[in-house]
């Protein structure tokens, strides 16, 4: 989130208005709700753990056990198994 000056992005008119209820202070202005970006889009988080889910269900395609992922990623046995259903899962719907 970056600093903006009103005088420098809005109308003097809607200046005005929004002095009648706050002068001086900082005013978070939200996005539209259409407009959010998703969790992790910003900084490429999503990209990197889809990378990551791919290539766990990779390796477990190639012989790779649930045990041996587990250890690799440091992930718990249950977190192995549902990204690896779910990667499939959406693998098979692709086709």
């Amino acid at each position: 989130m970056q600093y903006k000056n009103g005088k420098e992005v809005l109308p003097p008119h809607l200046l005005k208005e929004l002095q009648k209820y706050i002068q001086g202070e900082l005013i978070y202005i939200p996005k539209k709700t259409n407009e959010r970006a998703g969790w992790g889009e910003v900084n490429g988080s999503r990209r990197l753990i889809k990378q990551r889910n791919e290539e766990i269900y990779r390796l477990y395609r190639d012989g790779q056990s649930f045990e041996e992922l587990e250890r690799i990623y440091n992930l718990s046995l249950d977190s192995i198994r549902k990204i690896v259903y779910k990667v499939r899962e959406v693998n098979e719907s692709k086709n």
